[in-house]
């Protein structure tokens, strides 16, 4: 499987195309929007999540709930392009008129991607460069990735991400291990933190950054379960699924680390603390004993759940600016908001799931006959029985 995404963070719309989807498999467009919803909820958000309530549209590859095995398209509309027809318009512009509607950016803003892709590029207008940039992108990823969510549970496989640490504030590790409390227990908590002790904690941590003009990173946690042993290779350094996963969370922006099962931490014990011994009944076959490497040997599943989890930086954009440099004058500027979020760690945590989802669905859709769904779902059954009696 594969997409593309398109569309600036101020343009008319977003959009995605999916190619791979096997046919038959139920979707409709609640199937994404709940997903989306998510996406923009989470303590410490901006004013730009009041004014967008995203919803997707298909527009190809489903005929009356059901996909057909072509390319899959969705459309997300930009609320605020009311405001931003003349300035992210797409017919030209007279030259008399080019500085009162461009609004033009030559002032980049540290952390964010403003000079590097204007050098890149060669735009003199930051704009260019930001609006394609903006994690506003990250809303037809979670698209995409809620289709792959869909498909994942059809298969037996479920997801679930909470946020583990904000500002140094750590959750303590849950009590319960069964997915569909743990999800409960995420989507109640306004920093989908697991610990409501330390989701206090954090509220707080975030409230006294924002009073400060600053920003708060994390750690999030992404738990997949039901996934059936052996997928991924270990023949080739790009097979490896755990290795496809890393990358998809390192694209996610502001994501600066990844690590699965204990992660770091195997750096700091000896060999008998990190690996999982091997167990096996009649009833399931072979399990681990612990989970220490998060569901991964040999850049494959082993069958136990997946655990990944991503690190995000602050948020750049402060109402306590950094110093940078106009590229116009090379004068330096304390560097100027196009954001207000004290925190983005919660909604983040979305993003990393779906993101996660959609790696573990494509892998699914190369591994195994996947063009009908039918035939998909009895082909992952018979590498779960044949894993189990091997």
């Amino acid at each position: 499987m594969r997409y593309l995404t398109a569309g600036e963070s101020h343009g008319p719309q977003l959009t995605t195309i999916i190619e791979g989807l096997p046919s038959g498999m139920p979707l409709s467009e609640e199937d994404i929007n709940k997903h989306l919803a998510r996406r923009q909820k989470g303590y410490g958000r901006g004013r730009r999540m009041q004014i967008e309530k995203d919803t997707a549209e298909i527009t190809s590859g489903v005929r009356h709930g059901r996909t057909l095995g072509s390319p899959v398209a969705l459309n997300v509309k930009n609320r605020d392009w009311t405001h931003w027809t003349h300035v992210m318009g797409i017919e030209p512009i007279d030259e008399k008129d080019e500085e009162e509607i461009k609004r033009k950016i030559t002032r980049p803003r540290p952390g964010h991607a403003d000079l590097n892709g204007g050098i890149k590029y060669g735009h003199r207008d930051l704009r260019n460069v930001l609006e394609r940039s903006s994690a506003r992108e990250t809303t037809v990823r979670v698209a995409a990735g809620a289709v792959a969510t869909k498909l994942l549970q059809l298969l037996g496989i479920e997801l679930v991400s909470h946020v583990v640490e904000i500002g140094g504030v750590k959750a303590k590790q849950a009590d319960s291990t069964d997915i569909q409390t743990l999800r409960k227990t995420a989507e109640e908590s306004p920093v989908r933190c697991l610990d409501a002790e330390a989701g206090e904690k954090m509220m707080a941590a975030i409230d006294e950054a924002k009073k400060n003009g600053d920003s708060l990173g994390g750690v999030v946690e992404v738990i997949a379960t039901g996934m059936p042993s052996g997928v991924g290779s270990y023949v080739h350094y790009d097979r490896k699924l755990d290795a496809k996963i890393a990358g998809a969370v390192l694209s996610i922006n502001a994501f600066k680390g990844v690590e699965f099962g204990i992660g770091f931490e195997a750096a700091r014990v000896p060999g008998s603390k990190v690996h999982d011994e091997i167990l096996w009944d009649e009833e399931t076959g072979y399990t681990r004993k612990t989970n220490r490497l998060g569901g991964f040997e040999g850049g494959m599943t082993t069958g136990m759940p997946i655990v990944v989890r991503g690190v995000m930086k602050p948020i750049p954009t402060l109402y306590k600016p950094l110093n940078s440099v106009d590229i116009e004058t090379k004068e330096p500027f304390a560097a100027s908001i196009e954001r207000s979020d004290a925190c983005a760690v919660p909604a983040a945590a979305v993003v990393c799931e779906h993101a996660v989802a959609w790696e573990l669905a494509s892998a699914i859709v190369d591994q195994f006959y996947a063009d009908r769904l039918d035939t998909l779902i009895e082909t992952i059954e018979e590498q779960r029985r044949y894993a189990r009696e091997f």
